[in-house]
């Protein structure tokens, strides 16, 4: 009996904003009982705990805390602790998601998009987790 990864879980300040960026970049869905509230009314949820479902691959949980010192990679300091690798199929859907990201926030840390044998971008997103898009 081997345990399988149910999901990946982020500490962040701000679980409903940091979920809403990864719900839009990777176009996940919420767990029921999870979606933002109606406008206006409390986000009991958004201050805990929040899981977005991913279809072909691992969850991605919120956790929130209340200090997140923010990584400073690729300088030293404070290291990445985690990132997350995704891929996409080609350059031209690498430049399309280097748009997507920066467009919901993300902050660009990494521009090896000319290496011939592994394209990539390393994005912080607005916590400051580092992920990485690469052609794969």
């Amino acid at each position: 009996m081997t345990p399988h990864i149910r999901q990946v879980v982020l500490d962040t300040t701000d679980a409903r904003a940091l979920a809403e960026f990864y719900r839009e970049l990777f176009g996940l869905t919420y767990r029921p009982g999870d979606e933002p509230p109606p406008e206006g009314e409390p986000d009991h949820n958004g201050g805990d705990w929040l899981v977005l479902r991913n279809d072909d691959g691992v969850q991605l949980a919120f956790q929130q805390v209340d200090d997140l010192p923010r990584s400073t990679w690729p300088e030293s300091g404070i290291p990445q602790q985690l990132h997350l690798d995704t891929t996409v199929p080609d350059v031209d859907a690498l430049v399309a998601a280097r748009d997507h990201a920066l467009a919901l926030g993300a902050t660009l840390l990494h521009d090896r998009s000319d290496d011939p044998e592994e394209p990539l971008y390393v994005f912080g997103d607005p916590m400051g987790h580092p992920f990485c898009v690469f052609v794969g």
